[in-house]
């Protein structure tokens, strides 16, 4: 009895981009962009809300570049403790004899 094979699609695989950067990020920057030049009103905020786009959107490639997933890596990085003190786990209790024994 053989194994069957089954063919994994590229496109099931790839990362949710959008116009080169992750969706949720570039659609958030858009959103900011267009509550700035919008909210103002002023010709001056058009040129600002239109530059902070272009950049952010220059960033946010970038980093798709770099890593698709990145976004998702720091969040992850983020919910670690700095410091996880050396117990076998919570619940347990060290005697005053097994202490002495290491010193």
């Amino acid at each position: 009895m053989s194994l069957r094979l089954t063919q994994i699609r590229q496109s099931a695989n790839r990362p949710n981009l959008f116009m080169g950067g992750d969706r949720e990020l570039v659609m958030f920057s858009g959103l900011l962009a267009f509550a700035l030049i919008f909210s103002a009103f002023e010709f001056k905020a058009f040129v600002f809300g239109t530059t902070l786009w272009v950049f952010a959107l220059f960033a946010l490639r970038l980093m798709a570049k770099n890593d698709p997933l990145l976004r998702k890596v720091y969040l992850r990085h983020r919910k670690y403790r700095t410091y996880y003190p050396a117990r076998s786990t919570p619940f347990y209790e060290n005697t005053s004899t097994q202490g002495k024994q290491y010193r």
